[in-house]
């Protein structure tokens, strides 16, 4: 079953190693009652760009809406990667600095809007 996701901030990481790609990490801003959360996609499959957004498709069939304008984390999100980076030394590496998805080699199709 695909989801669809619309994170506030929103980073790509590498992973590395056997079987090298990269995944979005996702994080939404909570309220008072249910704080702040994250999620990583299963792994970038390919990515359709509009004007204001990459929109990426996962291995599982889900999809992350990232807002160009977005690009980061929260801190919640920064503490998670940090946690990630320690326990993974070398296989995970985040991209702060917004990559061109171009380059990465999974952009299939402009669409309009």
């Amino acid at each position: 079953m695909s989801s669809n996701h619309h994170p506030n901030r929103w980073i790509l990481i590498e992973i590395k190693g056997d079987d090298p790609h990269y995944k979005v990490f996702g994080c939404w801003s909570g309220g008072y009652l249910d704080g702040d959360s994250w999620r990583m996609n299963s792994g970038i499959t390919e990515v359709h760009e509009t004007d204001t957004s990459y929109n990426f498709v996962g291995s599982s069939g889900s999809t992350y809406f990232c807002n160009k304008e977005s690009y980061g984390l929260t801190l919640y999100g920064a503490q998670v990667v940090a946690q990630y980076e320690e326990k993974l030394k070398g296989k995970f590496v985040p991209l702060l600095v917004e990559p061109d998805v171009m380059l990465l080699g999974y952009l299939k199709e402009k669409d309009d809007g």
